[in-house]
């Protein structure tokens, strides 16, 4: 590989390259070799950003858990618009796309990488689904306060039991991701339990 070449944002460029890999591959081929491969950069380069692989892929998860924060302000927003299944349908088919999906599976794989993410996330809880459940959450709060889900709705039960039927239905990599009608159809389940 070329050591010469300027790296224009090395670490957006390592984390797509990972992303790339966690999509086509899964995360056993996920390597600090693999991803470098990936990005068209030395190895050393993951190594002079990045303490050791551990530290790149919980700096990872933390920049794709950073991201949830965009997407929460899209969901709330969309609020008393559409229908609440529809809503959460589309929220939840960008939450749980495949490489997010992958990432849930790297974290439960590696042992130094959960270690990692509890110290930099003392709330606990499963990174990617318990922000995904909080973002579940508020625009849950939200659609009871406009009148669209029952004022005594559970909204503290209901966002993790769709985050986590969500995930099971996006969880199976070689079927590819289910149909929008099976995730609303998912998703009118639960919330017919409101």
């Amino acid at each position: 590989m070329p050591t010469g070449v300027a790296l224009q944002d090395v670490r957006a460029q390592l984390f797509d390259a990972a992303e790339r890999i966690l999509f086509r591959d899964g995360p056993n081929a996920l390597t600090s070799r693999a991803v470098t491969a990936e990005a068209g950069c030395a190895k050393g380069v993951l190594h002079r950003h990045f303490a050791d692989f551990d530290d790149f892929l919980a700096q990872l998860v933390l920049d794709r858990i950073g991201r949830i924060g965009a997407q929460a302000e899209a969901l709330r927003a969309s609020a008393g618009t559409g229908t609440v299944a529809g809503n959460l349908t589309e929220a939840l088919t960008a939450l749980l796309g495949p490489v997010a999906v992958a990432i849930l599976a790297l974290i439960t794989f590696r042992n130094e990488l959960r270690a990692r993410l509890r110290e930099a996330r003392p709330s606990g809880g499963i990174p990617l689904a318990t922000e995904g459940a909080a973002m579940i959450a508020s625009y849950l709060g939200a659609e009871r306060d406009l009148g669209r889900l029952p004022a005594d709705a559970d909204i503290d039960t209901l966002a993790p039991t769709l985050v986590g039927a969500g995930h099971l239905l996006f969880a199976d990599r070689t079927s590819g991701p289910p149909q929008p009608t099976d995730v609303e159809r998912m998703v009118t389940a639960v919330l017919a339990g409101a």
